[in-house]
């Protein structure tokens, strides 16, 4: 199943983590565990943010892709399936 992983990071936690040389190795390990097929990175609310799409068909590996990150930045963590617009145009005949 291809979802969407949504994070945002504290602006504090961002700015200590960005200057102790954390924040992209945490960024850079998400995306290897995942093996994203995209990832994007932007503001939202003030905060940094990123969107990560990635295949997962074992949804018990979901602890092992959040915690780690969780803990290295603090993050905020959204998880949602998503669709191609190919998926969409199957799905509605």
């Amino acid at each position: 199943m291809r979802l969407m992983l949504k994070f945002t990071i504290p602006v504090e936690k961002g700015n200590q983590s960005a200057e102790d040389g954390t924040l992209g190795n945490a960024i850079q390990e998400l995306v290897e565990s995942v093996n994203a097929e995209a990832s994007y990175f932007a503001l939202e609310d003030g905060k940094r943010m990123g969107i990560i799409i990635f295949e997962e068909t074992d949804q018990a590996r979901m602890p092992t892709i959040n915690e780690p990150f969780f803990r290295a930045v603090n993050a905020s963590i959204e998880i949602q399936p998503v669709l191609t617009a190919q998926d969409l145009q199957r799905s509605l005949g």
